[in-house]
Order: C-alpha cells, then sequence, then structure tokens
C-alpha cells in the first residue's frame, strides 16, 4: 500500500487512501455489520451489543421497549400519558362515577342535623341548658365527621351512602384540615339562597361552591 509522499517527492497522495486511525482526520471506521445467519460480534467494553439500543445514562430508566420483532407499543390516546410515563393533568371521570344529589344530601343529614336536631328539641321543650348541650355536641359531631372526610375520604354519612370525597386532580383524600376548612366554605354554599347546594343537580361533576374553591369532588364508592 502507498503512503502519502512528502511535499517536494514528487510523488502525488492518493486521494482514496483512508487516513490511518489517530492521524489527523484519521477515525476508527464502525464495525461491519455480520454475514448473514452469522452471530453478531461481542461488543466492546461499556458499548451496546449489535443491534441493541444504547443503555440509559446511570441512574435513569430506560423506556419501555418493545420485544424483538414485535411492533412497537401503540401510542398512548390523546390527553393521556405516554405508555410507562407517570400521568399528567386532571383525570376525566365518567359521569356516573359522581355522587348524585340524593346521596350527598343525607350524607350531610347524618353528619350535621342529629346534635343540632335534638338541641332544638330541648330549646323549644323550654330545657335550654340541655339544648345548648346538645348544640355543643352536635357542632363537635360535625367537625368531627368533616375531618374525617378529609382525612380518609370518608365520614360517617358518607359511609352510610357508600360515596367518598377525593382531591379531583389525584384521588388522594384532601386532609383533615381541608376536611374542616370546606365545612366552613359551605357557608358559601348557602349564601345565594343556598344556591351553592342545589349546584350539584346540573353540575358535570357534581360540585358545590366549595368543593370548586378546593378542587374536590365527591365518587360512588
Amino acid at each position: 500500500m502507498s503512503t502519502p509522499s512528502e511535499p517536494g517527492s514528487g510523488q502525488e497522495p492518493d486521494p482514496w487512501q483512508v487516513p490511518p486511525a489517530g492521524s489527523p482526520g484519521g477515525a476508527t471506521p464502525p464495525p461491519p455489520p455480520p454475514a448473514y445467519g452469522q452471530p453478531a460480534p461481542p461488543p466492546a467494553y461499556g458499548q451496546p451489543a449489535y443491534g441493541q439500543p444504547a443503555p440509559p445514562p446511570y441512574g435513569q430508566t430506560p423506556y419501555p421497549q418493545a420485544p424483538y420483532g414485535q411492533p412497537p407499543y401503540p401510542q398512548a390516546p390523546y390527553g393521556q400519558a405516554p405508555y410507562g410515563q407517570p400521568g399528567y393533568g386532571t383525570p376525566q371521570l365518567p359521569p356516573s362515577s359522581y355522587a348524585n344529589w340524593g346521596q350527598r344530601v343525607v350524607s350531610f343529614l347524618i353528619d350535621t342535623v342529629p346534635g343540632f336536631l335534638l338541641g332544638a328539641i330541648f330549646v323549644a321543650a323550654k330545657v335550654p341548658a340541655i339544648g345548648i348541650i346538645f348544640y355543643i355536641a352536635g357542632f363537635a359531631w360535625a367537625l368531627y365527621n368533616a375531618y374525617q372526610a378529609g382525612a380518609t375520604g370518608q365520614s360517617i354519612g358518607k359511609k352510610a351512602m357508600g360515596i367518598r370525597l377525593m382531591r379531583e386532580s389525584d384521588g388522594q383524600p384532601i386532609g383533615g384540615g381541608l376536611g374542616i376548612g370546606r365545612y366552613f366554605l359551605h357557608i358559601l354554599d348557602g349564601l345565594p339562597c343556598y344556591l351553592g347546594y342545589l349546584w350539584p343537580i346540573w353540575d358535570s361533576k357534581r360540585q358545590t361552591f366549595a368543593d370548586k374553591i378546593l378542587h374536590s369532588v365527591v365518587v360512588k364508592q
């Protein structure tokens, strides 16, 4: 094989000659593919096998690959996360998943009315001292159920009706503190002629004004 001549030697270099590896302008050519029916050569240290994707960076989770010879995984429907990736956005539940207005009303009555009702009976019977005790007990009962609904998703009334309070974004409980806050936010539902309490009748997510503020929903269990 001829080598490039020195300048002034009178011999021109071959323009088709590949510079050797390690020389200026030279590079290590990739290994040729194996012959048909022959096994692939072993990969170099730290390199993927022939025809295989490169490994992910250290500490990263590889994107799932379809098995060899199989078609790639189908694309995710519009609005959903790609295969193997965490979800994003707000999940869309079917309308039948939300608790109806009747279930919510009965649950609310169980969670709040008993103590206040007994207090009103004793006040009407001219036993105000016992009535005040029942009023206080009724308020404590309502706060307890509000806390349980936020912390676990279910109060006494919601358990009885088979419904659950949850955060709209991820389906998790909203927390005990927000559960009590939601109880007091129901004041806004009652201000405009109790319109907020009636709003779940025609709302697509069966939400009251308090639910819309806290981004919470009540669903069937």
